[in-house]
């Protein structure tokens, strides 16, 4: 079976489907309508019509209702029915007792926890650790960069990937980062600030985005280009235990972090020098860097602001999370452009390696509230000079329930009075 080209759309009575199908008659084809369901079935034909589209208006059950989430076409592909993430082995001996209730729990939404669960230390051999090294999504890569070793100084500055532990590497990300401060640099750009104050002013495109879902679909819209690489997506799951979750949702916000400032200091018009800039300014894709806390990438991204690129002030890093907040409040529909063109088009980087957007991008509404409210209230502490300790940010990432959404905004105005 082959997938067309299309696009859908709506309005307060129709779901609108655009179906691109040049190569068919127009006389003969099926419709198959059954509540959420929508089947459309054509025999290729050897003449291409005219136009090629075919448009089918389909009412709504409930006049006004809103669809949510259109424009994410991989996840309308999915097939009917729920999708199963579990190991293909595990230990039942436990869960023969349970009542019926617990299985019903387990259908529900999974809440996203900040809290890595603790094992036991167990010493390894420096043989077993050189060769357990893992990096990437999820750290479940390996071995990539061994047959890159002529190229591997202008993609990441880590010297030896595949034998550094994660200690290793962010202990030599630091040492670098001390030593490639500019003191002058620095006080030049914090005393002679006039291009910083008229960057400050820039309005990107992400300020017209509003939080509702209505709003959102008019303001942001995708490529023909994003839609082909939303319809070729396999739409999967990832096994991820808690500790390779939390550093995946991480990852997308260092590395929206560092778009955020490329388009601020660019005023939006990308150069020659802005696959460099995000590179550089984002641990995750220049040091491979494997985050535990928000925490830590917002002080990775600062230090890095503050060393490497053309405007180095610390008003351009809170700009920086200010944007990055409203990124992810957005949802989707902002999110996924972002990171498209932030790995693809900036970064030339395959686009086999930017699927990492849709088991991301595809729950941030969802799983990436805690990030953005945890982003937003470390930040409004920053702001106001309000000073936390451990147990305090600890609170702040606690993952928020349904009911208590605002409490880390409670937190962080406790600490202020």
């Amino acid at each position: 079976m082959i997938t067309p080209a299309f696009d859908l759309s709506q309005d307060p009575e129709y779901l609108i489907l655009c179906i691109r199908v040049p190569y068919t008659r127009t006389s003969e084809f099926d419709l198959f309508i059954d509540g959420t369901d929508f089947k459309f079935y054509a025999k290729p034909y050897f003449l291409s019509f005219a136009a090629g589209l075919f448009t089918v208006w389909v009412p709504k059950e409930t006049t006004g209702e809103h669809f949510e989430g259109l424009q994410m076409l991989t996840s309308l592909l999915a097939p009917k029915g729920a999708r199963s993430a579990k190991p293909l082995i595990e230990d039942v001996s436990t869960g023969c007792s349970e009542g019926a209730g617990d299985a019903d729990e387990d259908e529900d939404e999974e809440e996203f926890d900040w809290q890595v669960e603790q094992e036991e230390y167990k010493e390894s051999s420096e043989e077993e650790l050189g060769a357990l090294q893992k990096y990437g999504f999820g750290n479940q890569r390996s071995g990539v960069f061994a047959r890159l070793q002529e190229e591997l100084t202008d993609v990441i500055d880590v010297k030896n990937p595949e034998g550094a532990t994660a200690a290793e590497r962010r202990r030599g990300r630091q040492e670098v980062e001390a030593s490639d401060f500019s003191p002058d640099h620095y006080l030049a750009d914090l005393f002679e600030d006039e291009e910083i104050k008229r960057l400050l002013k820039f309005s990107p495109w992400w300020a017209k985005l509003s939080p509702t879902e209505q709003q959102q679909e008019a303001a942001v819209s995708f490529t023909d280009g994003e839609k082909e690489q939303l319809r070729k997506f396999t739409n999967r799951s990832y096994l991820l235990d808690k500790a390779s979750r939390n550093q995946v949702w991480l990852s997308l916000v260092d590395i929206l972090l560092t778009y955020s400032y490329e388009v601020r200091s660019t005023e939006g018009e990308h150069n020659v020098e802005s696959p460099w800039t995000i590179r550089k300014l984002s641990g995750t894709l220049c040091w491979l860097e494997t985050y535990s806390s928000l925490q830590d990438v917002l002080v990775s991204f600062g230090r890095r602001v503050l060393c490497y690129p053309l405007y180095r002030h610390f008003s351009m890093v809170s700009a920086a999370v200010r944007d990055t907040t409203k990124i992810l409040q957005s949802g989707n529909s902002a999110t996924l452009p972002v990171t498209f063109k932030c790995l693809e088009e900036n970064n030339k980087i395959d686009k086999r390696i930017t699927r990492f957007v849709l088991p991301v991008g595809a729950t941030i509404n969802m799983d990436g509230t805690a990030l953005y409210e945890a982003l937003a209230a470390i930040f409004i502490a920053q702001v106001n000079n309000v000073e936390m300790n451990f147990g305090q940010i600890l609170t702040i990432r606690q993952p928020p329930h349904r009911s208590c959404l605002h409490n880390r905004w409670r937190t962080v105005l406790s600490l202020k009075n």
